[in-house]
């Protein structure tokens, strides 16, 4: 973790998804060649098998931090931020809860960044009344630490 840093993690996919875009990317590739070897099909069936590989890259780039700086605690979800002092509350939704607030019961302004390989997460509900948004629910890996690294006092590392 760099410095000032509470908690940080990316939405990465696991080796399982890695292993099923793999082999997805590997067989359309096979499939688009059909076995000519022509250089613009052999072109066409690199282009193939690298754009899932790079879309999955890019799916699981996002990162989750949350960071002290200037003696305030900053939420940091890729480039969006949000002060804990905007912050009323931070509950963690288990896999039944998370799935539930993600659906139709889901206020239509409200925040919401998750990953489909990610079925736990966190709502953190805002007390700010100049902002529209009445929560977030972000996605985590592990919604505790996170939520304990949120909620910890000023120059308190979890």
């Amino acid at each position: 973790m760099r410095s000032g840093e509470r908690y940080a993690e990316r939405m990465s996919l696991p080796v399982a998804g890695w292993l099923a875009v793999l082999a997805l990317a590997v067989i359309a590739a096979a499939l688009s060649n059909m076995g000519d070897l022509r250089w613009w099909r052999v072109a066409a069936s690199a282009v193939v098998l690298v754009a899932p590989l790079v879309g999955a890259w890019w799916l699981g780039r996002l990162p989750v931090r949350v960071v002290e700086e200037s003696g305030e605690v900053w939420l940091h979800v890729d480039d969006a931020r949000l002060p804990m002092s905007a912050v009323a509350s931070v509950e963690v939704l288990e896999p039944v809860a998370y799935s539930d607030a993600l659906g139709v019961a889901q206020h239509p302004l409200a925040f919401a960044v998750q990953r489909p390989w990610l079925n736990r997460g966190v709502r953190i509900v805002l007390d700010d009344p100049e902002d529209p948004t009445p929560y977030w629910i972000v996605s985590s890996r592990r919604p505790e630490r996170l939520r304990d690294a949120m909620l910890a006092p000023e120059s308190a590392a979890v």
